[in-house]
């Protein structure tokens, strides 16, 4: 076969027109009702003319004051992904760091610490700077050691020590929160003079036989 065109003819207007041979596709194997030829590209008939037809992109016109912006392309999914720029903390900056860290440590070990030595052994509790509150207590400076167990209980610290020419003997109560002092010539014959808080100051003082308050003896070492 050496023809370059086939003559196709319009059945209802019975003009005829030349398509080149190089757009037909495939022919169909069954001529009824009629036979059907494919195209191989989609065609346009200008000015007595079989083309390709061309579709064409309008551009838009730019709006006012704007300005021309290229077209983003879209990467390839093969493509690798873009390089992200990771800054990496210098060997200067990273020393700074671990030492403003070290001093914020430090910082937070020095109150830790403070607060501990501000806490009281005893009542476990943290030492308030408020002044001493007076406490009203069933005892006057004839109570010795006996009455006061008959009334509190047993003590859960016994400390005897020495003052002067005085014996002074001091009896815990953890569960009251004071400690009652008791002076005499001995330990056996000691006999109350006052309270004291966890902290040493007094709560409670008695008038003693000779008219004064024991307030001045409850301050003497202890």
């Amino acid at each position: 076969m050496t023809w370059t065109e086939v003559e196709v003819m319009n059945t209802k207007s019975s003009s005829e027109i030349s398509v080149p041979r190089r757009f037909l596709g495939e022919v169909s194997l069954i001529e009824e009702p009629v036979m059907i030829v494919g195209l191989l590209k989609e065609l346009e008939y200008k000015e007595g003319v079989v083309l390709p037809h061309v579709r064409r992109v309008i551009e838009m016109p730019l709006a006012v004051n704007d300005s021309f912006r290229p077209r983003m392309r879209t990467p390839e999914p093969d493509c690798p992904a873009p390089v992200i720029g990771i800054r990496v903390e210098s060997a200067h900056e990273s020393r700074v760091g671990r030492r403003m860290r070290a001093v914020i440590a430090a910082g937070i070990l020095a109150c830790v610490a403070i607060a501990i030595v501000l806490r009281d052994s005893a009542g476990g509790t943290l030492v308030k700077l408020s002044a001493p509150a007076a406490i009203e207590l069933p005892l006057t400076a004839e109570d010795d050691f006996g009455s006061i167990v008959a009334r509190f209980g047993m003590p859960a610290k016994d400390r005897s020590f020495h003052a002067g020419d005085h014996a002074y003997r001091r009896l815990w109560y953890p569960q009251y929160s004071f400690g009652l002092v008791l002076m005499g010539p001995d330990r056996e014959h000691a006999l109350y003079i006052g309270a004291l808080d966890p902290y040493g100051r007094t709560i409670h003082s008695v008038q003693l036989p000779d008219g004064t308050n024991s307030a001045s003896l409850l301050k003497k070492p202890r």
